[in-house]
């Protein structure tokens, strides 16, 4: 799938850090390359969302759980920011990430407010799903 968002400078998922060294190194690094923990990759899966990183959401979600496939963003969507609340690990492959991310879609500005799960397969963390 092609990316239609120009690469960013600053990484989109709020830490202090440029691109190609924060969530870049996920998005087009080596294969065997991979998150360190949940909070991590679902950093990395809200950088993936804001650059339409298709390719990388969907090898980063559980098989289970999966799409078929995934639509980039519309146009004139903007996305706004990445705000962390918990992270918790419940053991050695099973974690738990609350965030809430901020986009701005037709005109108006929406929170997206979930608890997502993630577990580790293989060696890989993948996002399993979430409630809002």
């Amino acid at each position: 799938m092609k990316r239609a968002t120009a690469l960013p400078d600053l990484c989109p998922c709020g830490l202090p850090s440029a691109y190609p060294q924060c969530c870049g190194r996920w998005h087009h690094g080596p294969a065997h390359l991979q998150a360190p923990d949940a909070q991590a990759l679902m950093r990395s899966r809200y950088s993936a969302y804001v650059l339409d990183e298709l390719d990388y959401l969907l090898r980063t979600w559980h098989p289970d759980t999966r799409p078929a496939t995934l639509e980039p963003n519309e146009t004139g969507t903007r996305w706004l920011g990445l705000d962390v609340r918990h992270h918790t690990r419940l053991d050695a492959d099973h974690e738990i990430v609350e965030f809430v991310a901020r986009v701005h879609l037709h005109g108006r500005a929406t929170r997206i407010h979930e608890t997502s799960r993630f577990e580790r397969m293989t060696g890989q963390w993948l996002y399993v799903d979430g409630t809002t």
